[in-house]
């Protein structure tokens, strides 16, 4: 996609990424955000990761853009000079854009490769170890539902970021299993601190519902900080679709390079109907292989658009060569 960029832009085309709702929270370690400022923290953390010259666009926190575009998670839009949609597709593909290019603009000349790039990239943010908080196993599928955090004026940021999941028959029945998932904010820098007691979490939910339990504590870690997830499993019973639960939560976060640590006290409401931009969080072991085979793809199919873009112009490289 980067090669064309670089073939047409200089052609009046402007290329743009669109910033919604993520589609598989948690790859990489990044997750959802709960404001637009955590929104545009996303796209700045995304061009010094990725290096790419694209411009971005950045949906609204109601996913306004993604629901109006059809809710595809990798769509992809050509808009002409008089705001007409020219095309689409519902899974992008660099191949088809540039042949659509090529009819719309013209065939380029000397087609950029994949080798002519020059796209400084970095690693995702790390703040402490990971990989040594084993995981909570569940039984069965679940699916995320909605999670508003309750903001103060304090005006301090929400570190740890809850994600919660309900069975099928708690959503269906009002009685079942709900997971609730911790993960700390890597735009933030922080790290759990297991020097003291770990994250407590009280559940109060209305009347005529019952959770079990309704006092939540992670286990001790052995070593000193972490950013693995705190994940806990309740039972529900007696719940309705709708209902709303209040999670309070009390942790320490700790920001190594400026120097603090810090106690803090934060409320979610967790509301029991499905989230349809909540996305899919995609398994450690299933993500690492995911994208790796992504990279492999991507690369075969950056150099066959390349390689068919060059044939058709007689066989000649890119500029740059």
């Amino acid at each position: 996609m980067e090669t064309i960029e670089r073939d047409y832009s200089d052609k009046g085309v402007g290329f743009y990424y669109v910033y919604k709702a993520l589609a598989h929270p948690e790859w990489n370690g990044y997750v959802t955000p709960y404001t637009m400022d955590e929104r545009l923290m996303h796209v700045a953390e995304a061009k010094r990761t990725l290096g790419t010259r694209f411009h971005w666009l950045v949906d609204t926190e109601d996913n306004v853009l993604k629901t109006a575009m059809g809710n595809a998670p990798n769509s992809e839009w050509i808009i002409d000079e008089n705001n007409v949609i020219v095309g689409r597709r519902d899974w992008s593909s660099p191949t088809a854009l540039r042949a659509d290019l090529e009819q719309l603009v013209g065939a380029v000349e000397h087609p950029t490769m994949v080798d002519d790039l020059d796209m400084p990239s970095a690693p995702p943010l790390k703040a402490a170890a990971s990989g040594v908080v084993p995981r909570l196993k569940r039984a069965g599928r679940m699916s995320p539902v909605k999670v508003e955090p309750v903001f103060t004026n304090d005006n301090e940021p929400f570190y740890a970021k809850l994600r919660a999941e309900a069975g099928r028959e708690l959503l269906t029945h009002g009685e079942g299993q709900l997971y609730l998932r911790f993960m700390l904010d890597p735009l933030y820098g922080v790290h759990w601190n297991n020097l003291v007691k770990s994250i407590e979490v009280k559940i109060e939910a209305s009347a005529g519902v019952t959770v079990t339990p309704e006092v939540l504590s992670a286990p001790e870690v052995e070593v000193d900080a972490d950013i693995d997830p705190r994940e806990f499993l309740v039972d529900i019973a007696g719940a309705k679709t709708g209902d709303a639960l209040t999670i309070k939560a009390h942790y320490f976060a700790c920001h190594d390079e400026e120097g603090w640590c810090k106690p803090l006290s934060q409320e979610y409401t967790v509301v029991l109907e499905r989230d349809r931009n909540g996305g899919f969080v995609i398994p450690d072991e299933m993500a690492k292989m995911m994208s790796k085979r992504m990279d492999e793809m991507q690369n075969a199919t950056d150099t066959e658009e390349g390689e068919r873009a060059r044939k058709r112009n007689g066989g000649r490289r890119g500029s740059n060569e």
